[in-house]
């Protein structure tokens, strides 16, 4: 069973909270370019209309009795929120017809958003649609996000130099060799817990000892940007970082890199 939600924007005023939240509020139909707003159109509206028009498809009466659906098309939208059932069996076909194509022409209607979040960043947006599965779905993928993140934290906290790598990696312009153990510990544990996935990407990144030196380099000015572009010297060796870690994995390039080294080691004293 698959069901969502469509809810609605609180309105704020001076009225005390129980009536506005008896106060009948519909989403109505909109015309687009002069026609009203379809949920479903072309073999999909055949097949769904033709469940509750009275005429089938093919029919004379066919696009007037289409266009009149969509014209009248309204939905109440109490303050609890308005139920759909969006079941379909395995060939495609809803449980509840007028709750699927309720369902179809909301997810086109200029006043509802795919989301709260949505709704609420656009004064356009009057409602938005709930789904419970998938908020679900989601806080579950964030949570096992975050302990992915966490088990990751507990393996490189073992390892003092590699945290300062991911500290050099992760906190731009950032100079771990001046920061003691614990701050560098303690930093990383704040980075993880803000943005877990920026964490887990560079900490598990096989490539983090490289990028790591390369942005200490292009700290110490060894290496310099111009926009996305790594440049030594005359020599552009990547249009970006992902270009500048393939150029310091190539063997072929090894003179040019101990010469990069050795400048960074003299500039550091």
């Amino acid at each position: 069973m698959k069901k969502v939600m469509i809810r609605r924007k609180e309105v704020l005023n001076h009225l005390p909270k129980e009536i506005r939240a008896g106060a009948k509020i519909s989403i109505g139909s909109i015309y687009v370019n002069r026609q009203p707003l379809k949920g479903v159109e072309g073999e999909e509206a055949e097949r769904l209309l033709s469940k509750i028009l009275d005429v089938p498809p093919g029919h004379q009466d066919w696009p007037k009795q289409e266009k009149e659906f969509w014209a009248s098309m309204s939905i109440k939208v109490p303050f609890e929120g308005k139920e759909l059932d969006i079941s379909v069996d395995e060939d495609g076909i809803p449980y509840n017809t007028m709750d699927y194509l309720t369902y179809k022409w909301c997810k086109r209607h200029r006043q509802v958003a795919a989301s709260e979040a949505e709704m609420q960043s656009d004064p356009a947006k009057k409602f938005f649609i709930y789904d419970p599965q998938a908020d679900l779905l989601k806080k579950n993928a964030e949570t096992k996000l975050k302990k992915d993140a966490d088990r990751e934290f507990i393996k490189i906290s073992a390892d003092v130099d590699k945290m300062r790598r991911l500290m050099r990696v992760l906190s731009k312009g950032s100079k771990p060799e001046t920061l003691t153990d614990m701050e560098v510990e303690n930093q990383l544990y704040d980075i993880k817990n803000a943005e877990p996935g920026k964490f887990l990407k560079y900490s598990t990144d096989k490539n983090l000892d490289v990028r790591a030196e390369i942005e200490e380099m292009i700290q110490e000015n060894v290496l310099r940007t111009i926009g996305n572009q790594v440049i030594y010297g005359d020599e552009t060796i990547g249009e970006n970082i992902t270009d500048a870690i393939v150029y310091f994995n190539n063997k072929k390039n090894s003179g040019q890199l101990n010469a990069m080294r050795a400048q960074l080691k003299e500039v550091k004293g």
